[in-house]
């Protein structure tokens, strides 16, 4: 029997899709603020290399998916050539922020914010040729279905990178995670988030995701290429790059 999926708001009749998107919208006035404290400010260095490794492949094209506020968007248009950059996110409120951020940029017709659905992505085949999602794959409803869009609309050759939330493995810091995940994280996202569950769905999205070798096999079954992982930070997060 398939699992129940994680969702926000348990008591919620929405499918999880719709609690996502609501949760987002709620929490887009605070949410940058919010992540970096929660974070130590470590997710600014593993963003950083997300974007050396899609630069470093010089595309002319660029998609990120739940872009969110934007924040690796216009990171893209400020450290890469990209003529066309593209947010995509499911959360109006989020998006509303991002594009305040960039409405008196010297590059903001580079960059186009579009409210999205990731696993229906209103793009042609062969599009674009560099995809990211950063902290938001672990959000899909249907796993499965928003990689293969993803493989739809990425050109052959093409870069994908995912950046998410792993856990560790090895003792101590499998034990330190849980007790920051389970404990310190969702009190702080009660004290500082308007929405009291949004912090602990993200804690128990992220501890009931795969990640590693069990993510590198979804991308490969899906038919993405040259699959590899790299942890990183004792492995509470991993990056994953694929090709097409």
């Amino acid at each position: 029997m398939e699992k129940k999926p994680v969702t926000p708001y348990k008591d919620s009749e929405k499918n999880k899709k719709a609690q996502v998107e609501q949760m987002f919208d709620t929490i887009s006035g605070n949410y940058d603020g919010l992540n970096r404290v929660i974070s130590l400010g470590i997710d600014v260095k593993w963003r950083n290399k997300v974007i050396q490794k899609v630069t470093a492949t010089q595309p002319e094209s660029i998609l990120d998916i739940a872009t969110g506020t934007g924040d690796l968007a216009i990171q893209f248009a400020q450290e890469s050539e990209a003529s066309k950059i593209v947010g995509l996110d499911l959360s109006e409120g989020m998006l509303a922020v991002a594009r305040k951020k960039v409405a008196e940029s010297t590059w903001a017709q580079r960059i186009e914010f579009v409210k999205g659905d990731s696993e229906a992505l209103p793009f042609e085949a062969n599009l674009f040729e560099a995809i990211t999602v950063s902290f938001g794959i672990r959000n899909f409803e249907h796993l499965e279905a928003g990689l293969s869009e993803i493989l739809r609309v990425l050109k052959p050759g093409g870069i994908f990178v995912i950046l998410e939330t792993s856990v560790p493995t090895r003792f101590p810091w499998k034990q330190g995670y849980y007790l920051y995940s389970k404990g310190v994280l969702p009190i702080v996202g009660r004290l500082f988030s308007k929405d009291k569950v949004a912090y602990r769905y993200l804690s128990e999205s992220a501890s009931v995701f795969p990640y590693g070798e069990q993510l590198n096999n979804i991308l490969r079954k899906i038919g993405f290429k040259e699959v590899e992982d790299l942890p990183q930070t004792l492995g509470v997060a991993t990056i994953y790059t694929a090709t097409k």
